[in-house]
């Protein structure tokens, strides 16, 4: 079959304009990983903060998650020292975007005031597993992400991963949380999983620790400074991370 002129230039047209946009999507992504580099390697940050990077990966992990500064970004509990990651997400967001933090005393899983639903481009979630399993019926919680989030919108998650042969405690004593209990959850609620990543893995974390995740930097809960034991659990490190990266639909099922 012989292509027409008219055809072959159209052809040509979409090929250049797909490139463009391929082009442009890939120089604003390298500037935002700039710019996310540049708040996490900043003065503003503390050496305390810092110091677990090697642990937490901030620039991979929130690249993966494609956060970028003009979205506007929910980030459940976000937690102790001041809020590791709120430190870099809230510069990162404030010209352009929105970081909208849901703090441990809001009644959350009942309706944000400052997040109606569908307004979300991202919701995040780091090492807060006790919203999944503790106190309430988790599907609350998947579900009030689910409504916050616009169609299409990002559900991360970095929690302590268990041990797949061990079933899961419904009561998290231990810290961990099963990753295929994780994802039985999301889809339940509606969310499909967009990618799974090792960013924060830690192959020497064999999940047997007396305390569980506690025993573990930084809690260390369990051991003495300057002993065998303390030494041991430094060895390894924080805890083996999944980091999944969910979506909802741009089409709802329901």
């Amino acid at each position: 079959m012989t292509l027409g002129r008219t055809t072959v230039l159209i052809i040509v047209s979409l090929v250049a304009i797909v490139g463009r946009a391929a082009e442009h999507h890939t120089s604003t992504a390298s500037a935002s990983r700039a710019a996310l580099s540049a708040i996490i390697q900043g003065g503003e940050r503390s050496g305390v903060h810092k110091r677990r990077d090697r642990y937490r990966h901030p620039l991979e992990t929130l690249s993966f998650f494609s956060i970028e500064p003009h979205l506007t970004v929910v980030e459940i509990w976000p937690g102790g020292q001041g809020g590791w990651y709120r430190r870099i997400l809230e510069p990162f967001l404030r010209d352009h975007g929105s970081y909208l933090p849901v703090p441990g005393g809001s009644k959350f899983p009942l309706p944000v005031a400052n997040v109606p639903d569908g307004s979300a481009d991202a919701v995040l979630v780091f090492r807060a597993h006790g919203f999944m399993i503790y106190n309430q019926p988790p599907a609350r919680y998947y579900n009030a992400i689910y409504r916050m989030l616009k169609p299409g919108g990002i559900f991360g998650i970095v929690d302590h991963r268990g041990n797949e042969n061990v079933p899961q405690d419904p009561k998290g004593k231990s810290g961990y949380v099963n990753q295929s209990h994780v994802i039985k959850l999301a889809r339940a609620a509606g969310f499909e999983v967009l990618e799974t990543s090792e960013i924060n893995a830690n192959p020497k974390d064999a999940k047997d620790h007396p305390y569980g995740v506690y025993s573990l930097p930084p809690t260390l809960r369990g051991s003495l400074p300057f002993t065998d034991t303390r030494e041991r659990f430094l060895a390894i490190g924080e805890s083996d991370r999944m980091t999944l990266k969910l979506y909802k639909p741009a089409v709802d099922p329901g």
